[in-house]
């Protein structure tokens, strides 16, 4: 144990000799990870939609008494989707060519059927094929409920002035012709003033109850269009950018790329410096020499995941947000840390010795990890595949550690399953990094 120490603490001197290299080794993955949590942000950002207006809307239209700005009203609802007015031609062109994924199309017709309110008009959309369709679509059909929810005010107080006319009488009008209507108040006090009879005593009844029901009319109307509503809660929260799932990500995504990356290339160079042969006859063994590359990565990803998340812990506490700040599991996320910075670091002392020389161990394991990255970054259940290849690697066990450390409420299932994996995974690479060892004395 004393010489994997001695070794250990020959290349933490080589590190520190090289502060430059160090601090490109640490910006990179963080950069990437900065660059993966911004696409991963795309996901959620506003599709492109042309707007074809063949029914040559106004600016400002009249329904129900209530006044509507259409391009206010579009701003306002567009926010889930950015709109875009095109002519039917070019929205064609732009659809085909992949410039909008959707078309939203208001036919000729559309705004006198709106302020009849005898029929639905209906929006016509076309989207591109594709997994983004079915998106697409749920936006669309946001879009045109906001649409609804802005329309339904002026609907039922057209229909609640219809009501107040039948319960009082008045003059109307409706499809273009005027009306006179007695209504059920004036209907009583006529019923009343005629000769009593167990006929106009039912009718009258029947006007009385009739006016009394219509009274609870509006109150009706409003939970009808409105059957359940959504309020929110004004808390504080964190951003998508501080989000626990990107923590984990930048967690693993750093420590992955600074493992395999230093475990590899300080294994291959020892052959490079010739130190190996001299090393593996009597003053360290080949196990040792790949279990002190081991530790460096262990001890490197402790430093620097603990730097990591406590800079998280400080961003979210000058933000103000309560709730989920690291500092009671630094100690449950340092054990973490180590397991999977050892589990890394033996998958990259394999690369290491597969590779033999410095150079292209260090091109070796940037090429790996990439690829180890998005493979974890897959979902099983979009591709059950990536699911068994992310198993297989510590990248994927790492994050959900990660993850379920910081921020479950009870995370000691996911945990003791996921240092499972990482202590198997690590002494599975770690004998077979051993095994290839044997080539760094040819």
């Amino acid at each position: 144990m004393s010489r994997v120490v001695l070794v250990l603490a020959k290349d933490l001197r080589v590190l520190r000799r090289s502060p430059l290299l160090l601090a490109l080794l640490v910006a990179y993955p963080l950069l990437v990870a900065a660059l993966v949590g911004l696409v991963a942000g795309y996901g959620s950002s506003k599709p492109r939609v042309a707007l074809v207006d063949e029914d040559h809307l106004p600016r400002v239209v009249a329904i129900g008494g209530h006044t509507f700005r259409i391009n206010d009203a579009i701003r306002e609802v567009g926010k889930n989707v950015h709109l875009v007015r095109m002519a039917p031609g070019a929205a064609d062109r732009a659809l085909r060519a992949g410039r909008v994924v959707a078309t939203l199309t208001v036919p000729p017709g559309f705004l006198n059927d709106l302020k009849t309110g005898l029929t639905s008009p209906n929006l016509v959309y076309q989207t591109t094929r594709g997994g983004i369709s079915s998106r697409v679509t749920q936006q669309l059909q946001a879009l045109v409920y906001s649409l609804n929810l802005r329309l339904q005010q002026a609907y039922v107080g057209t229909d609640l002035r219809y009501v107040r006319l039948i319960l009082h009488g008045g003059n109307a009008t409706f499809a273009g012709r005027k009306y006179h209507v007695l209504g059920l108040d004036r209907m009583h006090g006529l019923l009343l003033s005629l000769p009593r009879s167990r006929a106009r005593d039912q009718v009258a009844e029947f006007a009385r109850i009739a006016g009394v029901a219509l009274g609870f009319t509006g109150s009706l109307l409003s939970s009808t269009a409105n059957p359940i509503g959504l309020e929110r809660a004004s808390e504080k929260s964190r951003s998508s950018l501080l989000s626990a799932q990107v923590q984990a990500y930048a967690l693993g995504l750093t420590i992955t790329f600074l493992a395999l990356l230093l475990a590899a290339g300080a294994l291959a160079a020892e052959r490079d410096e010739n130190a190996v042969g001299r090393l593996a006859r009597g003053l360290v063994s080949l196990g040792e020499l790949v279990w002190a590359k081991v530790a460096l990565a262990a001890i490197v990803a402790l430093a620097l995941g603990l730097a990591i998340a406590v800079a998280f812990g400080v961003i979210v506490e000058a933000g103000g947000v309560v709730g989920g700040e690291p500092w009671v599991r630094l100690p449950l996320l340092a054990v973490g840390l180590v397991l999977a910075g050892a589990a890394l670091g033996a998958l990259g002392a394999l690369l290491g010795a597969l590779a033999r020389e410095a150079r292209t161990a260090s091109l070796v394991a940037v090429l790996v990890v990439m690829p180890i990255v998005f493979v974890g970054l897959i979902p099983s259940e979009v591709v059950p595949v990536a699911g068994w290849i992310s198993d297989a690697l510590p990248f994927a066990h790492a994050v959900r550690y990660f993850s379920s450390s910081l921020y479950d409420a009870r995370p000691w299932a996911t945990v003791g399953r996921e240092l499972a994996w990482l202590v198997g995974l690590g002494a599975v690479f770690g004998a077979l990094a051993r095994v290839a060892s044997r080539r760094l004395l040819a």
